[in-house]
């Protein structure tokens, strides 16, 4: 069974939309969610996900229970593998 993957980025980030068209290419199913455009609810989330993982920046790529700060292709295709 493959791992969940969740993407939470920025509409204005550009790493985030490499980070979103890697895996769109990659052909993974995932969940990818805009931060500032989420309503507030969906932000509190997100930011309770980040502050757990100490986060502290988009992209924040979660596949399976490993999480990714930032565009790291490198790692991205290791956990794909």
């Amino acid at each position: 069974m493959k791992k969940p993957i969740h993407i939470y980025g920025l509409s204005t980030c550009p790493w985030c939309r490499k980070t979103k068209a890697l895996f769109t290419k990659s052909g993974a199913p995932f969940d990818y969610v805009d931060y500032d455009l989420a309503d507030e609810p969906t932000q509190a989330k997100i930011m309770a996900e980040l502050d757990a993982a100490g986060a502290n920046g988009f992209p924040f790529v979660k596949v399976g229970a490993d999480i990714v700060i930032g565009y790291q292709p490198e790692r991205f295709a290791q956990l794909l593998a």
